[in-house]
This record gives C-alpha cells, sequence and structure tokens, in this order.
C-alpha cells in the first residue's frame, strides 16, 4: 500500500458558501461567486466551466478538502477524477471510493449533474473498482423511491448501498439484490464495513457528508441519518494506510436560491435553506468542532 501523506498536508477549502470555519494550516480558495450558479446542481456546461476554474486555482498537493452545504457533494465528482489522473489509477490499478451519506447520491437528474446524482458518474469511471455509499437510513432507496435510482452502476456490480432500517426487496425484482447491503442498525452496519475495510486493503478516496450522522452528532440543512460519531471514526480507522484522498461536505449555510428549478426541487426533497442566524450560528459551531476532529482522524488513517 502507497503512503498516502495526508498528514504532512495541509486542508483545502473551497468556499462556495462561506460555512467552514478556519482550520490549521489550511488552504482556501474563494469560490462564492460560483454559490447560486452550482449550489444543488446546474446543466453539465456551467459545471464543466466551474470546474476549469476550481482546477485552476487548486494547488497539487493539499489534505483533505471541505467544500461547505452538502448542497456541493457534486464537487467530489472532479476531486475524485483529478485524484486518479494524479496518481496514475486505472482498470488494472484501481481505487476503491468510500461515500458515508445519509442518501444514496445516484437518483436520476435530467438537468446535467446535482448533489444526490453524482455517484452514477464516479461508480461507471473505469478506474474505479467499486463505490460503496454507506450509513443509508434514507428513503431514497426505499420502495416508494426505486424508481429514482440508477440502476446500471448498482446492477454492473461497480456500487453498493449499506443500509439500515430501509425496505430494499424492490432490488431483488430489478437484478441488483447483490449491490445492497441491509442492516438492522447503523452498528451492525458499520462493523461489517470496518470488518470488510480491514480484509480488503485497497487505495481508497474517502467522501463524507455529515447528514450520516444522527443530529445528536450535528446538525445539516438535510434530513440526516443515525450514525454516531465513535462508528464513523471507527470507519476511518479501518482505512489506515489506505487513504490516497479525502473529502467533507454537509456544513450548513443559509440561501434562497434564484433559480425557480432549484427552489422547487430542494422544498420537494424536504431541504431547508433558510435558517435562523442564532440557529445557524449553533449549528456551525458545532459543525466546525467536528471538522476538526474528522480532518484529524483522517489524517492519522492516510499513513501507513
Amino acid at each position: 500500500m502507497e503512503r498516502a501523506g495526508l498528514s504532512a498536508q495541509r486542508p483545502l477549502v473551497l468556499d462556495v458558501d462561506g460555512s467552514v470555519g478556519a482550520l490549521p494550516g489550511e488552504l482556501r480558495l474563494p469560490l462564492q461567486h460560483w454559490q447560486e450558479a452550482v449550489r444543488f446542481g446546474c446543466g453539465l456546461a456551467r459545471f464543466a466551466r466551474f470546474r476549469a476554474a476550481m482546477e485552476a486555482a487548486l494547488p497539487r498537493q493539499h489534505g483533505t478538502v471541505l467544500m461547505g452545504s452538502g448542497d456541493f457533494h457534486h464537487l467530489s465528482w472532479p476531486l475524485i477524477e483529478r485524484c486518479i489522473a494524479q496518481q496514475g489509477y486505472a482498470p488494472d490499478r484501481p481505487l476503491r471510493v468510500l461515500v458515508l451519506d445519509n442518501h444514496p447520491d445516484n437518483m436520476r437528474f435530467p438537468w446535467g449533474v446535482h448533489c444526490g446524482s453524482w455517484v452514477r458518474r464516479v461508480a461507471l469511471h473505469p478506474a474505479v473498482s467499486h463505490v460503496h455509499v454507506a450509513g443509508i437510513t434514507s428513503g431514497d432507496i426505499g420502495r416508494a423511491h426505486a424508481w429514482e435510482n440508477y440502476l446500471a452502476p448498482l446492477r454492473a456490480g461497480r456500487l453498493s448501498y449499506w443500509s439500515a432500517g430501509v425496505d430494499t426487496g424492490w432490488a431483488r425484482r430489478v437484478g441488483a439484490a447483490p449491490a445492497f447491503r441491509a442492516f438492522d442498525s447503523v452498528a451492525q452496519l458499520t462493523g461489517a464495513l470496518a470488518a470488510m475495510l480491514r480484509a480488503q486493503p485497497q487505495p481508497t478516496y474517502l467522501s463524507i457528508d455529515k447528514d450520516v450522522f444522527a443530529p445528536e452528532v450535528v446538525r445539516t440543512n438535510w434530513d440526516q441519518g443515525r450514525m454516531r460519531e465513535d462508528e464513523a471514526m471507527d470507519i476511518i480507522a479501518a482505512l489506515h494506510g489506505q487513504i490516497v484522498g479525502s473529502d467533507i461536505t454537509g456544513d450548513v449555510s443559509s440561501w434562497r436560491y434564484a433559480t425557480w428549478w432549484k427552489r422547487l426541487l430542494s422544498a420537494g426533497d424536504g431541504q431547508d435553506t433558510q435558517i435562523q442566524a442564532a440557529t445557524l450560528a449553533d449549528w456551525q459551531g458545532g459543525q466546525h468542532a467536528l471538522n476538526l476532529r474528522l480532518v484529524e482522524h483522517i489524517e492519522q488513517g492516510g499513513q501507513p
């Protein structure tokens, strides 16, 4: 296993929404002028323009990337592809991707890419061996929303859902049952996942959306899962010596979309993007403290 070297690198903040507090030794890219354009989602042409601007400003080497609200989780897509290109991953030397998230982020989106659709693009990349999305307690993978999930990466054996307390029986009827790892509790899920990661070491990109956590751990503006902080830390510890890239999203910020379809779709998803100032400050304080702990633990996990 290669030395990831994350502990010697500085955390990188993609400052699109001003929600990420200052981190020791950080690098910070001012990108707030892109907020309305890419927040929640956008067309592929616009996303390509943002990606070009972002990549032109990125340092060649950096540590964990923090990108603010979970509304920007689709920024993981270009970050993972950049990791692949820089480190030379290929079909015969692939990269594994682990996403901790309360949602599958593999949902249909007809207008380009958004924070809930990007996983399909990563899972079908020829240099990615497999994407594991773990910690799902959302109904997004339940029977009522089955039709919204992209089936191609699930059927192809490129993507797995690790869920707790969700009825996923529909997967058998569409030939995708092997892609679903269902558990009665998040504790059982995290124990099985950590055991798998230890038993099958591989270069891994780790992406954390903090909506995977229970609300008593941290507050986000999306519906949240039930993972405890110590369970997430156990998963990171199981990746010791395997982490070659990482990002964190799920911070919280207040925003009113100027784009009509973003207002419509985010409301339909139950998202709360307009938060009172006192509440926002309290939630961001908890977010910042958790960011510090996660970054430190990931750095330790990046060492062989």
